[in-house]
């Protein structure tokens, strides 16, 4: 059964899918997220510190005792467009409390500014700036659109020939920027939060480009030599659907994948931690994933 506080929140997002307008002015959108933050979700313990990546904002956050070997690329969702280190901040400062890694937040470039493909470059010189700095070992965490771009920036690493992550954590991962999945009609009623409509903020990212770009929807990908990848997802929401087509596509190229179905779950669930204790749970099992592969 599911908690008091997830019902809570059910209420709380229902309105915001009743009045979202998802072809509002991208700003306004951008204002949204961001004022969706609740600083007094971060946890105590994990520290901050603002650096600069060449041109890309970046923050660490770092738990007390983390190695230094040891690290997670972060990247955050918002459809390509939305997004940022204040809407995401207390996420991350909880997944590496409960990994005990210290975990890089990365602002890469947004939609329509920088469309396709200038998220991936970003994700790419992050990646890189990590590895040259001497950290050995690589987790790749993101959620929703920034789970495509996760993929997406593995994908390229491998056909780059270049060192790929240890492994990947997505959180109700975007992979199908067209919305072709069954669940997007199944569970249209059920989704408390999105809406079909949601998708029209994609059309910013991918610009000119052919929307079936492996890079751009890895549900097109090939997933063979992938690293480990560990897949959550609500099984309430109309995103289901890439999240289960991308196990299946992984699983039959050889990749060790888990996926979690949290049934009566939504989108992107975890970031309601700790208010609603599913959300609790969740981080608490992305945590012993990642120090069960990096420890």
């Amino acid at each position: 059964m599911s908690s008091w506080q997830s019902h809570m929140i059910r209420l709380y997002l229902s309105y915001l899918k009743a009045t979202t307008d998802w072809n509002a002015p991208i700003e306004k959108l951008r204002q949204a997220s961001d004022g969706a933050a609740r600083p007094s979700d971060f946890p105590k313990s994990v520290q901050t510190q603002r650096i600069a990546i060449e041109h890309i904002p970046a923050e660490w956050l770092i738990p007390p005792q983390a190695n230094t070997r040891s690290a997670i690329l972060y990247l955050h969702g918002g459809g390509f467009a939305t997004g940022s280190i204040k809407s995401h901040r207390a996420i991350v400062g909880r997944i590496a409390e409960a990994g005990n890694i210290r975990a890089l937040l990365i602002e890469y470039r947004l939609a329509p500014e920088h469309p396709f493909p200038a998220a991936i470059e970003d994700a790419l010189l992050a990646y890189d700036w990590l590895r040259k700095n001497g950290y050995e070992k690589i987790v790749v965490v993101a959620d929703s659109a920034g789970g495509g771009l996760a993929l997406s920036t593995v994908i390229s690493l491998r056909d780059k020939q270049l060192p790929i992550p240890l492994l990947v954590v997505c959180m109700s991962p975007l992979i199908d920027v067209e919305g072709t999945g069954e669940s997007v009609i199944a569970n249209a009623k059920r989704d408390p939060w999105l809406k079909v409509e949601a998708k029209s903020i994609f059309k910013y990212y991918i610009g000119q480009n052919n929307p079936r770009n492996p890079l751009i929807s890895p549900l097109y990908a090939d997933y063979a030599n992938f690293p480990p990848l560990l897949i959550f997802v609500g099984g309430d929401e109309i995103m289901l659907s890439d999240s289960t087509r991308l196990a299946e596509k992984a699983r039959n190229a050889g990749v060790d994948v888990q996926i979690k179905i949290w049934e009566g779950m939504w989108h992107v669930f975890p970031f309601f931690a700790p208010f609603v204790p599913e959300s609790l749970q969740a981080i608490s099992e992305i945590g012993d994933f990642i120090k069960s592969k990096v420890d």
